[in-house]
């Protein structure tokens, strides 16, 4: 029987580009030095087995890689998932076991499940030897999502967790994403995502009703996403797009803006103008709020954490630093860019409203999904 190896991916956090990523956007994120790791071995069989705390346990046949509808929104579902892409892709796969411990806490906006696909992804590529690239396996991730798990994600997390590093991506082309690294360690900063209590669960709604109001608007000008959609024609027919909602046009308003936010966001770094970088995104927290309105759910109007953090955050920053809203929204997670002198008093203020263990401050990492070793020994 092979020895058992092990492999790594990381967790990530989006800085800029809210929800711009399913319109061929661009989008500044960051692999960070949370992870989801394994050991694993190739069987010999054609089942994938998985095990993971606080998880069933998946027993996935290789030889039946359909999607299944009572797998959806489960850890099987991603592994079933990205053994299909290999496998529609021409890739020779096999069995394997594998066991997996993950320090990303799962429904806090730093994509622990994209991390799982990566690294499910990794073990794939490396107990069978296959010639496949970084943005690949984030693309396999993807496609688990969208198709076995149910949920309809952009490429960035799986992207940010695969490639690892702090980065600007560009989905024009979104079979081959333009990925700039970029070298900045936001020196006197603390950077912190605080769980704000709310639950992923039943928010799917939300998530489809942003990219369908997004594409609804391209529509109009007969396009499928936002970013073919000339901003200036955008804002000469607003009032014959509020046919579509006025949610919808307020969308794709914070769409375009964001879209050019995120890149220059990137330029502030590179400069190390970290106040210009910092303005950003404070402006790109409040366009989520008040444009692509996703700071709660209409599902649930009276749970409004995120809000309640931001509200929190901005009166401890003082005008300092800089927060928004993490992610995918509607319930999760405030990042917040903090002064090292605030790091404790930010601290102690989000976890009296939040609680213990509700603030994560985080590192960048610079490896993305990764074989760690060979052959070890039980």
């Amino acid at each position: 029987m092979d020895q058992r190896r092990e492999f790594s991916a990381p967790g990530r956090i989006e800085i800029g580009g809210n929800h711009t990523d399913h319109q061929h956007g661009r989008v500044l994120a960051a692999a960070v030095d949370l992870e989801t790791r394994c050991a694993a071995r190739a069987n010999g069989t054609n089942v994938i087995r998985v095990s993971s705390e606080g998880f069933s346990p998946a027993a996935i046949d290789i030889g039946d890689l359909e999607a299944r509808e009572s797998e959806k929104g489960g850890m099987a579902a991603l592994v079933r998932g990205v053994a299909a892409w290999f496998a529609n892709s021409g890739y020779s796969i096999g069995g394997f076991d594998c066991a997996v411990t993950s320090s990303i806490p799962v429904g806090a906006g730093l994509s622990s499940s994209a991390a799982f696909e990566v690294l499910t992804g990794n073990v794939l590529k490396g107990l069978f030897n296959l010639d496949v690239s970084l943005l690949d396996i984030a693309t396999a991730g993807q496609y688990a999502e969208n198709f076995y798990f149910g949920k309809p994600c952009g490429l960035m997390d799986q992207a940010a967790s695969s490639i690892g590093g702090l980065m600007l991506i560009d989905f024009l082309d979104p079979a081959r994403p333009t990925v700039t690294k970029i070298k900045s360690d936001l020196d006197g900063y603390a950077v912190c995502v605080t769980d704000t209590g709310g639950s992923h669960a039943n928010l799917t709604r939300d998530y489809a009703a942003i990219t369908e109001e997004m594409k609804a608007i391209a529509g109009y000008f007969g396009k499928n996403f936002l970013r073919e959609v000339d901003p200036a024609e955008f804002h000469a027919n607003m009032a014959a797009l509020r046919r579509f909602g006025d949610r919808a046009v307020l969308r794709a308003f914070h769409f375009f803006e964001e879209n050019e936010r995120a890149a220059r966001q990137a330029e502030f770094l590179v400069k190390g103008d970290t106040e210009g970088f910092l303005k950003l995104v404070r402006e790109s927290g409040r366009s989520s709020a008040g444009f692509l309105q996703n700071t709660y759910s209409l599902s649930a109007p009276l749970e409004q954490g995120i809000m309640l953090g931001l509200a929190v955050s901005e009166r401890v920053l003082g005008g300092l630093g800089a927060c928004r809203v993490h992610g995918g929204g509607f319930a999760g997670t405030v990042l917040a860019f903090i002064p090292d002198h605030l790091k404790e008093a930010y601290k102690r203020e989000m976890t009296a409203v939040f609680g213990e263990g509700a603030c994560h401050f985080l590192n960048f990492s610079y490896h993305g999904g990764i074989e760690i070793c060979q052959g070890l020994s039980d």
